[in-house]
């Protein structure tokens, strides 16, 4: 018998119970085949290719369960403002790049972050130094913008014909006059002018983004939100995936999550799906339909969470993001109709109105075979008392644990020092009985790279220095189950991908170092010497001396 390839010379984790550590690797038709205590295959079988891995770790590939890889790939060709504390830098930067661009174009640009500029960008600067051309500038959050006054303009803003959409603000001053910044839904204003954007553009972003990712040691990623809302890129951005798939552009395995506003009602028929009664698992484990998105809310770093309770650097408490019987209805009928639920909720409030809709959701014939696993995204501000409500429904948390190096202070700062304990709990959920898979929410507010992310994980550290409620750190370990095992299991293949066994994909990273052994402080500048999706390199194949990855198979 001949086999496809067999990996010697590593120090293989497995995360397989039965069979934790390994030498080798035999691949056959991008299936692990069998984990060898040695380098030598059985009596009979030999390799077509034989790859000395020189003592490189070897673990599952890693997965993101939340992040945004069509709006990432788009964002690496806008104005990086992330890391810029100071206004005239951002308006010099706009500047520069409006230079560049016809005098019609968009000048856009992502990251900037108006607590670190001590204000958000003036409308009336950004006409001029954009020369009149229409600016849009992407808070770090995700949830709100800054925009010009064309932007203004051609979205009716200025004469008063603009619809703002449920669950968005257009930031006015005390003299009523727009100040060009637009909260959470609003922001459809300014990205209306654009979608929805070509499919083959769509596609560009997306293999522009998943090869970043495979450079990173991932190999599955879930999208989450398409299609619709202001999240959405195109009513046809599914198809955009389908492309860069067929292209060969696809290096990661991707679930995708239809934002609620493209499901709809069919007559005679329970609850809320898409066209052709379309629903969750349709595809397969390169390209597949994922869970429902909604959101309940926005982010603490723009205020726009809804908080039971002030702010305590603001007179305010965000707000949900549609009225509340229209969120639980949307999940309720999404259920009805077969889907499982991932709902946006960072404040306490939107966590208990999401967790009031998944009690009645619970109570919902579900039509599916097998049961939901809902989940609920980020999960920001959650007390003991949601806590267990959560564990009792089985929803299952999905925070980003980076998000406490990036942006922990500015949280703290906007929930106070007496809920700041509450603050993306990660123990805390394991401790109730809940699995806890690992995301980056990339490109809002965080750095996505999954061993960085492993690192907030296991020192839970702000940019500042500070230690954020150590008692809800986990170990190494965990952080690489969380990456792995845990984010397979809430994507409902956990029999065939997460761990390194016989008969699953061989999805697998070789890293320089051994993130289970190496000082914490080290942890996210580990190597990824290479990726394989299914036995064949997504990245470093120079490095291994195997060909490419040549898309689906």
């Amino acid at each position: 018998m001949e086999i496809d390839l067999l990996l010697t010379g590593a120090d293989v984790r497995t995360l397989d119970d039965e069979h934790p550590r390994a030498r080798a690797l035999a691949v056959h038709h991008g299936r692990v085949l069998a984990v060898l205590d040695d380098d030598a295959l059985p009596a009979g079988v030999r390799a077509r290719r034989t790859v000395d891995a020189d003592g490189a770790t070897v673990v599952p590939g890693f997965d993101d369960a939340h992040q945004h890889a069509a709006w990432f790939g788009q964002s690496l060709a806008e104005i990086p403002l992330a890391g810029v504390t100071d206004l005239d830098a951002l308006y010099d930067a706009v500047a520069a790049r409006a230079a560049e661009l016809p005098a019609d174009a968009f000048v856009i640009g992502s990251g900037y972050d108006d607590v670190a500029l001590g204000g958000s960008p003036d409308r009336h600067v950004l006409d001029r130094v954009g020369g009149g051309r229409p600016v849009w500038l992407k808070h770090r959050s995700a949830h709100v913008c800054a925009v010009s006054s064309e932007v203004l303009h051609r979205a009716g803003v200025l004469d008063g014909t603009a619809t703002v959409p449920a669950g968005g603000v257009v930031v006015r001053d005390g003299a009523g006059a727009p100040t060009g910044v637009l909260l959470e839904a609003a922001q459809a204003l300014a990205g209306d002018l654009l979608r929805p954007y070509p499919v083959a553009e769509l596609a560009d972003a997306i293999a522009a983004a998943t090869a970043v990712f495979a450079r990173e040691g991932l190999t599955h990623v879930t999208e989450a939100g398409i299609g619709g809302g202001w999240i959405g890129r195109s009513p046809r951005e599914l198809a955009a995936y389908q492309l860069a798939r067929e292209r060969g552009d696809l290096a990661v395995r991707v679930d995708l999550m239809p934002e609620t506003s493209v499901l709809r009602a069919t007559p005679g028929e329970p609850g809320r799906g898409l066209d052709l009664g379309l629903r969750p698992g349709l595809g397969d484990l390169d390209l597949r339909v994922g869970p429902m998105k909604i959101f309940f809310d926005g982010a603490l770093s723009s205020r726009t969470a809804a908080m039971r309770e002030p702010y305590a650097d603001r007179d305010e408490a965000g707000y949900l993001g549609d009225d509340p019987e229209v969120l639980h209805a949307a999940v309720v009928e999404a259920v009805a109709g077969g889907w499982t639920v991932a709902a946006h909720a960072i404040g306490d409030r939107a966590v208990d109105a999401a967790l009031d809709a998944f009690a009645d959701a619970a109570r919902t014939p579900w039509p599916g075979v097998r049961p939901p696993r809902h989940r609920l995204e980020h999960a920001g501000v959650v007390d003991d008392a949601a806590l267990a409500r959560l564990a009792d429904l089985g929803v299952t948390p999905v925070p980003q644990a980076r998000f406490l190096y990036e942006i922990g202070d500015s949280m703290i700062a906007a929930v106070g020092e007496h809920r700041a304990d509450l603050l993306y709990r990660h123990a805390s959920f394991l401790r109730a009985g809940l699995r806890v898979p690992a995301s980056s929410d990339r490109p809002c507010v965080a750095d996505g790279h999954p061993l960085r992310g492993m690192q907030s994980m296991v020192q839970r550290r702000t940019s500042s220095g500070r230690t954020l409620a150590a008692d809800e750190a986990v170990d190494a370990d965990t952080a690489l189950r969380a990456y792995t095992v845990d984010a397979a299991w809430i994507a409902g293949d956990e029999d065939v991908r997460g761990r390194l066994a016989p008969g699953f994909v061989a999805d697998l990273v070789l890293l320089g170092d051994d993130p289970l052994r190496v000082d914490p402080d080290r942890l996210g500048d580990i190597d990824v010497v290479a990726t394989l999706r299914g036995g064949r390199a997504t990245h470093g194949a120079d490095v291994l001396d195997l060909p490419p990855d040549g898309g689906p198979r």
